[in-house]
């Protein structure tokens, strides 16, 4: 009977480590993407693609390494991991100053990506 039980732990290690592990991959690819600025003076629509994609990718592949892990049910894990990637992104950007972050569609566009691309990861994998 323990055994049973212990199959349908949530495992909320395994999926702060996988967070964990977006959060240094979209901070690795932010300074690249900064270096790339500073160097080679990119335009404003640019960097705000880059961006995008910088966020899609990195909760796309926690939404595969969520999927792998669980075995079932993976794209709502990847789910999951979106939500979660795109909550703490909120909470930072709130707390780093960026007071003005409101209810608008850059907000709701974010987080459908976010979801979305950990999603898409959770179901390819």
């Amino acid at each position: 009977m323990e055994q049973a039980s212990k199959g349908k732990e949530f495992p909320a290690a395994f999926l702060l480590l996988t967070l964990l592990f977006s959060y240094i991959l979209t901070g690795i690819l932010l300074a690249f993407l900064a270096f790339f600025l500073y160097k080679l003076g990119l335009g404003e629509k640019v960097v705000s693609v880059a961006i995008v994609v910088i966020y899609v990718a990195c909760t796309f592949l926690a939404g595969l390494m969520a999927g792998k892990k669980m075995k079932s049910r993976r794209f709502l894990w990847g789910l999951l991991i979106g939500g979660a990637y795109f909550l703490v992104l909120a909470v930072v950007s709130l707390v780093a100053g960026k007071g003005d972050m409101g209810l608008g569609n850059r907000f709701f566009t974010t987080l459908v990506l976010c979801a979305g691309g950990g999603m898409l990861g959770g179901m390819v994998s």
